[in-house]
């Protein structure tokens, strides 16, 4: 018997190592997803950055047909890696509405010219609150809301070529 609690440190110290192991081998999740996907979106409403276009609010969003919401910024470089794809969202029917976080007049116009102006409305989020009550843990990110005002789906990341049929479906999906 005390031949076994000799080896009994060795084998709790290859146990832990074995667990250690298996989670770097095996990480956890790292995406942040929203716990809104099914909920309505928070009621806020912000103010037009961009003179002449509209700003954005929750009741938009009730407004009877499905939306694209994406959070961008002008000084995010995957935003502009995304534009393209926007754009051809666009040009098939999906209407698009803008939350710029943390960004200044300027800088958005001088974006859109250099990268094309996909969004009907663009909302003014400089404090991030409608980025945070959204769920949305960076940018770029989209969501796709539905013509209730419900989330249905939730893009992390910038929107790659082969992500467009998704969204499409989801858009679909959320009619």
């Amino acid at each position: 018997m005390r031949r076994w609690l000799i080896w009994a440190p060795l084998a709790a110290f290859a146990l832990l190592f074995a667990v250690v192991a298996a989670g770097l081998f095996r990480p956890a999740e790292r995406v942040v997803r929203s716990g809104l996907v099914g909920k309505p979106v928070p009621e806020f409403a912000l103010d037009p950055l961009i003179p002449g276009k509209p700003g954005l609010s929750s009741a938009t969003l009730r407004g009877g047909e499905p939306r694209l919401v994406n959070m961008f910024a002008s000084w995010c470089v995957p935003c502009i890696a995304e534009a393209p794809q926007l754009i051809a969202l666009k040009r098939q029917g999906v209407r698009i509405d803008g939350v710029a976080v943390r960004d200044s007049t300027a800088a958005l116009r001088g974006f859109l010219r250099r990268n094309g102006d996909p969004f009907d409305r663009i909302g003014d989020d400089k404090a991030r609150a409608v980025q945070l009550a959204l769920g949305s843990a960076g940018i770029p990110e989209s969501f796709v809301v539905d013509g209730r005002g419900v989330i249905r789906h939730q893009h992390i990341g910038y929107i790659r070529p082969d992500d467009v049929p998704k969204l499409l479906a989801e858009i679909e999906k959320a009619r």
